[in-house]
């Protein structure tokens, strides 16, 4: 085995207290083509042995940046200096090197019975050896997939970094995927091994088990097998299986691995069509990990984060598992009913140091604390008022580097910032982020007046995840950071105020689309740069700001353009009781809206008719009883739509042109949501599915209109 670099010394084992708090804010509800490289190729180079440490990295032979199929490996973009030039490793590398440094320090914190199990490092990587062996008596082909299909937990990241030990491609498959959309995935990667979490997501791949050629086995997790068969197995059961296979042949496989050879396959969740299989190399993976954190305060061994967004979305796995290698960070799981409102209690337990949320995160946090704050007496209404003026202050000075400590501000830290903080679980948290979809600039003052600065990331899958980063020394509101160090920006067709299509260059940029050449020439220009689809523009500090999206552009009759982001969050920001606003108006003579009202959540993150704390309390301002969206709708509740019209004209009245101003509205009987459809798994609208879902109502209101 190789060894890594010389150990930093020994931290203590890192014993956290853990405490059963009672469940004060319990409200988050989110979800949230290579040359081949054989000895026939002319111009083969020869593998090239880089040195690190006292480790050898060998790479494969390419001389292409992209490639489509699975065995091929693809040219990195190394540079000769800089964070560019660092030595590519495998994943296997990465975390010997954690193991080697941090072996007794805890790694996986999980629930077992109703009380937490620690797992330390050396144990990981043991448990991650055994999988691998077991993957190969269960005949994993090189190159092929093992999807995993569940909630996050130890066995999701064993199965996945087993995976990859044993020359596999490790695959997450969405778990409110429908059997369909699992065989899809299953298939595309050319699955032999299926992991799945309980009987439910056991169920979706039996009914679509005989259109699985490569299929072998497959795994459950959690519970008892409900029936028997001979390719079914318990997780213990399968842990075992792999006992007899020899250390020497699981070595052989390591030592085969190559930095710029494919290990995992991110499927885009897509608006329209199949999703993609995003090929990342062990290089993209360990590189990113790495480069992501370099600049922030963050120290190897001291590092606690909460597992809970689908791993099968490349933000989570980056975060969750990658980061976590790389900086030896505790993670700590959450419950599978997180996303309905547990999370609230583990992150007070977990008490994380870096929290990563999607914004539909941190819009649930604030929709529940205003609730809270709405039935407060006066007097304490008054004095948080003022604290959050101090700290939004505070907070904006310490953003333009003026640091200047506004007089009140350690009072008001004292009395309510502290205390929320604590409240939140986020009182140790010295970095919160957010990216995955666009957040208000309403939600981060809203933080910031909190003294919870809420960071920006922006990136995809086919990033490896971040591109730019927001740093608490160095972020601007609305902005999503300064690119990755090693990385670089292009702005494609700039328009006179400097807004263009972005670009990306870098060793996060992935290698292509499984079996997708036209995809990944539509993707990846003929110079390498990854196109992202999104439109943005950079400060005079570098700043990165996205000012829409190319495929979102609404282009009306009359051939303006004109994105819709800003104009929806507009009108949340002024009509507190909306939802979801969704703009349409694309091949249309004018725009309209698509709104929705805030309401309560059932067990399942679905929308129930009964409005929300928030939406009770703007009807109780305007004098309306309603309890219920359908009771407004029904009556077309005159205060309700009268102030939805004055917000409309309101966000109107500061239009740059009439094209951009909105005529009509219609308020939905159901609030958007993952299940319904309306949104992907990490909150991102889908509006193709959309229009076609309200494409009456959508037709009503033109047909109106032209008569």
């Amino acid at each position: 085995q190789q060894t890594g670099r010389a150990s930093l010394g020994e931290s203590s084992l890192l014993r956290l207290g853990v405490e059963q708090v009672s469940s004060e804010l319990d409200f988050i509800a989110l979800i949230m083509a290579g040359k081949c490289g054989c000895p026939c190729c002319p111009n083969t180079e020869e593998p090239k042995a880089v040195p690190l440490s006292n480790v050898t990295t060998t790479l494969a032979p390419a001389d292409q940046l992209w490639s489509t199929s699975r065995d091929k490996a693809v040219r990195l973009r190394m540079e000769g200096s800089g964070s560019a030039s660092n030595t590519p490793i495998t994943i296997h590398q990465m975390f010997l090197e954690t193991v080697e440094s941090y072996g007794d320090h805890s790694a996986l914190v999980y629930k077992k019975e109703g009380q937490w199990v620690t797992m330390t490092w050396r144990q990981y990587y043991e448990q991650c050896r055994a999988a691998a062996k077991s993957f190969l008596r269960l005949g994993l082909e090189r190159y092929h997939g093992v999807g995993i299909l569940g909630f996050n937990s130890p066995e999701w990241f064993i199965s996945d970094v087993g995976c990859i030990f044993a020359g596999g491609l490790a695959t997450g498959i969405y778990t409110t995927n429908s059997p369909e959309a699992c065989q899809y995935v299953a298939d595309n990667c050319q699955a032999n091994v299926l992991v799945v979490e309980n009987q439910k997501q056991l169920e979706k791949i039996l009914q679509v088990k005989d259109q699985l050629p490569h299929l072998k086995a497959i795994v459950q997790y959690k519970g008892e097998l409900q029936q028997k068969a001979p390719f079914l197995y318990t997780w213990a059961e399968f842990m075992k299986l792999g006992e007899d296979v020899p250390e020497e042949q699981l070595n052989a496989m390591i030592e085969s691995l190559r930095a710029n050879e494919c290990c995992t396959l991110i499927y885009t969740s897509g608006t329209t069509g199949n999703p993609k299989g995003v090929m990342l190399s062990h290089d993209n993976l360990t590189w990113t990990a790495n480069a992501a954190l370099s600049k922030a305060n963050i120290n190897r061994a001291e590092e606690v984060v909460v597992s809970y967004l689908p791993l099968s979305h490349v933000a989570a796995q980056m975060f969750d598992m990658w980061m976590s290698i790389s900086f030896a960070m505790t993670t700590y799981f959450a419950e599978p009913d997180a996303l309905k409102g547990s999370l609230a209690n583990t992150l007070k337990e977990a008490r994380p140091t870096c929290f990563l949320g999607v914004p539909r995160v941190w819009e649930k946090m604030q929709e529940k604390m205003k609730a809270i704050g709405a039935k407060a007496p006066p007097m304490r209404k008054r004095v948080a008022d003022r604290a959050k003026s101090i700290g939004l202050k505070y907070n904006y000075s310490v953003m333009n580097g003026e640091n200047l400590v506004p007089w009140g501000f350690m009072l008001a830290n004292n009395l309510v910032f502290k205390k929320v903080r604590a409240a939140l679980g986020l009182d140790r948290c010295k970095v919160c982020f957010t990216g995955a979809a666009p957040i208000t600039k309403e939600t981060l003052e809203y933080f910031m007046s909190l003294n919870i600065p809420v960071l920006e990331l922006y990136g995809m899958s086919e990033s490896s995840g971040p591109h730019t980063i927001s740093l608490n020394e160095e972020y601007r509101i609305t902005s999503c950071g300064k690119v990755l160090p090693g990385c670089q920006t292009k702005l494609d067709k700039p328009d006179e105020d400097g807004n263009g299509e972005i670009c990306f260059w870098g060793r996060h940029v992935f290698m292509g689309y499984l079996n997708s050449p036209d995809k990944t020439a539509e993707a990846i220009d003929q110079d390498g740069w990854l196109q992202s689809g999104d439109l943005g523009k950079h400060d005079q500090h570098g700043f990165l700001y996205i000012t829409g999206r190319i495929k979102e552009l609404i282009i009306t009759a009359g051939g303006e353009n004109i994105p819709p982001v800003p104009i929806e969050d507009a009108l949340k920001a002024e009509v507190p009781i909306i939802s979801n606003v969704m703009l349409i108006g694309d091949k249309l003579k004018f725009l309209s809206m698509l709104l929705t009202l805030k309401c309560v959540v059932d067990d399942n993150g679905d929308p129930t008719d009964e409005l929300s704390p928030e939406a009770l309390d703007f009807c109780q301002q305007n004098g309306v009883s309603a309890t219920k969206v359908s009771e407004i709708i029904a009556n077309k509740e005159p205060a309700i739509y009268k102030a939805i019209q004055e917000g409309m004209e309101r966000i109107n009245a500061r239009a740059t042109s009439n094209a951009q101003k909105v005529q009509k509205w219609i308020i939905l009987e159901r609030d958007f949501s993952v299940g319904g459809g309306e949104l992907g798994p990490t909150m991102k609208l889908r509006r193709p599915i959309v229009v076609k879902m309200y494409e009456e109502k959508i037709n009503e209101m033109y047909a109106v209109a032209k008569q």
